[in-house]
């Protein structure tokens, strides 16, 4: 699958909360950004205990507008994210940065770039 195809699925699987569809497309020691609590979770077991959490406070959607890459296995979308509290209030809506480092196929890591 094509960089800019892995990255778009990713973010489809997300706005659905398909976490099992989102991990399939991560390596399985994947560092992942903890954009709500600060630092890095680790792991597929990682990302789906913050993304539970997450989702249990906040309604975060995210659009990539444009992937771009960088180097070698480094891409970095450009992303209109929104978030919502659950009653529907917008919280945040802007444009982002999200750099992702891709190794055979899956997601290694991702950063995020204001």
């Amino acid at each position: 699958m094509a960089p800019e195809e892995l990255l778009r699925k990713a973010c489809v699987a997300f706005n659905a909360r398909d976490i099992d569809g989102a991990l399939a497309l991560m390596h399985a020691d994947v560092a992942w950004p903890n954009g709500m609590e600060g630092g890095t979770v680790h792991s597929h077991d990682g990302v789906r205990a913050y993304w539970g959490r997450q989702w249990r406070i906040i309604n975060p959607r995210v659009e990539p507008l444009r992937i771009m890459q960088e180097a070698e296995g480094l891409c970095v979308a450009q992303v209109h994210q929104v978030v919502k509290d659950l009653q529907g209030v917008v919280l945040t809506d802007r444009i982002v940065h999200h750099a992702y480092r891709l190794e055979n196929g899956k997601i290694m890591s991702m950063e995020i770039r204001e």
